[in-house]
């Protein structure tokens, strides 16, 4: 391709809605006549940070509507949605940490911030993804329950409410700090300790503050009790100890020890188990034993799903936690006093995620892609199941999505998120004896919502070269006798993420979801590809060998979506275009680099091109003990997209926010000046202060808009990207 064919153009957020629109061109060929605008597939209100009190059936959550964020609430057996706060902006700012007083009665939360990110900002600043002149912070606010002003409490984050509903403990600047919960007095730091202090948990009765004290090699849990009682230490040691749990007595704590930084360095080719144990200690003595100790296996190894471990002290005293032992994500329950073997709670082969207790800690209530239908793998439901023993009941069915359960304090409601194929997440609720499910909120999704004209996603399994199974879902609208279509392949990011048959739960995918419903209705045969190291389908697909920079075997499961979309006869086999973010960003990348000649065209948001780049291979300089270090450097370049510019000739649209907390702004600098030097037609739209899970609701307009017209554009005949 010759340079003067290079395009580089830098898109400002300002201007990006416009210079996009007048780009579309005609919808592509197949497209129906009642197609809907971008702007009314992503209207719909978005929920998160569902909460239950602890008494009474109360339960509140974040509405996003069009980027304006606001906390809603509401109170059985009614359950009528009340809006508690009255942000008007698509400012950026989040609303998350919510939490209830014990009596329920007020709601704290914390405004701004990122919590999505991977680390903070140079300077530890707030996100400004509006550029405002102000510069925003991270703020704790209370609101009464029943409506009233909000109010501003202090600059910190991770609230945490006293059982006594005098206090909140939080934390600011690395330190826990407490100030009454009616704002009543100033904030002050609650105690001196060294480290980076966090994760503060209250006693039942509320005397006695749990928190982790990072210690850079290792990690402490420490105990605060009053000024002027010293701090107790839970059996220090050279480990990483995490997740402090109080009995429900407050006698006891548990907690998870991994090991700390050091060590004989291990190959990092290769993969290796990763220890980790539960112990439980005396809260007066600080003396501890060993509850339980993961066998030295990979499918032993520290639970990476969501939560991870997600440790509970439960009643009979005994502890639920999550481990792969059978080669899923599963439920498991063990006495405190340890000395037997853990009980599996959930047998099966499905994962779950999203664990909380009931009030009374006798039974968990979680979600698991399972059902009688074997499309659930690609859903989500709810269920329950005692502590003592496997007896699992499922309480939602059929086919919709639903996830992040929790139980009302009165034991009698299981709130949770829940959405389908056709309309968006809203807050339902559904009795903890079983029914059926009630949506909040219904009224809230606009009228001019396309729900009617959504298709459904059809999954689809293929194989890889290797003979993986790979799970996909495809989205069509029925074909014109006689037409080609092009298609699409779309990459999910984490890369611990799972697409599904619905309407995902996250704001981030559920975002992703619209897109590629959007594209379906121009006329694209989009095909969602959940490749290995992603979640849902077990353990061994989730830690496949030589993944990423030690290999990016995953990639051959991208390639197989491609090569999958050109046998389906409607499918123009010239035109199949790629799009992904994050860890799809990469691997959208990749595919352009290695396969132009399966993929015509693509769109990489905010993706990772070098792989060398990255802090665990430059920290294996350990001299002659180095081990692999070398030829991992070698392995992660060869991994990287970067390392094959020579085959890259397909045009490709690169998105990316420069204020990204997870993939550092540079990797994109990096590619646009390589793909320069290479002659590869590009373009490229930046949007200046933005993070990586795009904050503001224009900038997903702007993005989706751009991402559509790029595929119009590119993919408009079978000239364009042919080599």
């Amino acid at each position: 391709m010759k340079a003067s064919w290079i395009i580089h153009r830098v898109v400002f957020l300002a201007a990006a809605m416009a210079a996009c629109v007048l780009r579309v061109p005609q919808a592509a060929a197949g497209s129906s006549a009642n197609a809907y605008t971008v702007e009314q597939i992503m209207r719909y209100p978005c929920p998160s940070e569902l909460v239950a009190a602890r008494s009474d059936s109360r339960i509140a959550w974040v509405f996003n509507r069009e980027g304006v964020r606001n906390i809603w609430a509401a109170q059985g057996p009614a359950f009528e949605p009340r809006q508690l706060t009255s942000y008007v902006a698509d400012d950026g700012q989040e609303l998350t940490n919510l939490a209830f007083s014990s009596d329920g009665k007020i709601i704290a939360y914390v405004r701004g911030g990122d919590h999505n990110a991977n680390w903070p900002a140079e300077g530890n600043l707030a996100p400004d993804p509006a550029s405002s002149p102000t510069q925003p912070k991270v703020e704790i606010w209370s609101v009464p329950f029943t409506g009233g002003a909000p109010k501003l409490l202090a600059a910190g984050d991770e609230p945490a409410l006293s059982p006594k509903r005098d206090r909140v403990a939080f934390v600011h600047e690395r330190q826990i700090f407490v100030m009454p919960l009616d704002g009543s007095a100033a904030p002050a730091r609650l105690f001196f300790a060294r480290g980076e202090n966090s994760s503060p948990r209250w006693s039942p009765d509320g005397q006695h503050l749990a928190f982790v004290s990072n210690r850079g090699s290792h990690s402490i849990i420490g105990i605060f009790t009053s000024e002027t009682t010293p701090l107790r230490y839970i059996a220090p040691s050279t480990s990483r100890d995490v997740s402090p749990r109080w009995s429900p007595d407050g006698s006891r704590i548990a907690f998870i020890r991994t090991p700390g930084a050091g060590g004989t360095p291990k190959t990092i080719l290769d993969q290796h188990p990763r220890p980790w144990s539960i112990w439980s200690a005396d809260a007066k003595t600080g003396a501890a034993r060993l509850v339980w100790n993961s066998p030295a296996t990979l499918r032993g190894s520290f639970p990476t799903s969501h939560g991870n471990a997600n440790l509970h002290y439960v009643a009979g005293g005994r502890l639920v936690f999550v481990a792969d032992l059978d080669g899923w994500a599963h439920l498991y329950s063990i006495p405190e006093s340890g000395g037997r073997p853990p009980l599996l709670l959930t047998p099966g082969s499905f994962m779950t995620e999203y664990i909380s207790t009931t009030p009374d800690k006798t039974h968990m209530v979680y979600a698991a892609n399972t059902g009688p239908s074997p499309e659930d793998i690609d859903r989500r439901h709810v269920f329950k199941v005692p502590v003592d023993r496997a007896a699992p009941v499922q309480l939602t069915r059929g086919h919709g999505i639903e996830a992040l359960p929790t139980v009302t304090g009165d034991g009698r409601t299981v709130a949770f998120i829940g959405s389908g194929a056709r309309h968006p997440p809203l807050p339902m609720v559904v009795a903890f004896a079983g029914g059926t499910p009630r949506p909040l909120g219904r009224d809230l999704v606009p009228a001019d919502f396309p729900s009617v004209q959504l298709v459904v996603p059809q999954k689809v399994v293929f194989k890889a070269p290797d003979g993986v199974n790979v799970h996909g879902q495809v989205f069509e609208r029925p074909a014109l006798a006689g037409v080609k279509k092009p298609g699409l392949v779309f990459v999910h990011g984490g890369p611990e993420r799972q697409m599904l048959l619905g309407w995902h739960y996250s704001d981030y995918y559920g975002k992703a979801y619209a897109l590629e419903q959007y594209l379906a209705s121009r006329g694209y045969v989009v095909l969602s590809v959940n490749f290995r190291r992603g979640i849902g389908y077990g353990h061994a697909f989730h830690h496949a060998p030589r993944v990423g920079r030690a290999g990016a075997s995953e990639y051959q499961d991208v390639k197989a979506a491609g090569e999958y979309l050109r046998g389906v006869p409607n499918v123009d086999p010239k035109r199949i275009g790629i799009w992904g973010g994050s860890y799809g960003g990469y691997l959208t990348a990749l595919a352009l680099a290695r396969n132009s000649d399966i993929f015509a065209t693509g769109v990489d948001v905010h993706g990772f091109h070098d792989l060398t780049v990255d802090e665990k291979l430059s920290a294996t300089e350990h001299g002659i003990e180095k081990v692999d270090s070398k030829e991992a450097l070698e392995v992660a370049w060869k991994s990287s997209p970067v390392s094959s510019l020579s085959t890259w000739k397909s045009p490709v649209l690169l998105i990316h926010g420069d204020d990204d907390r997870n993939v550092p702004f540079r990797q994109t600098v990096d590619l646009s000046r390589r793909l320069e030097a290479a002659g590869v037609m590009f373009e490229h739209m930046v949007l200046p202060d933005e993070t990586h899970n795009f904050l503001l609701h224009r900038s997903w307009l702007s993005v989706s808009t751009a991402i559509a017209a790029w595929f119009d554009k590119t993919l408009s005949n079978t000239t364009v990207g042919a080599r």
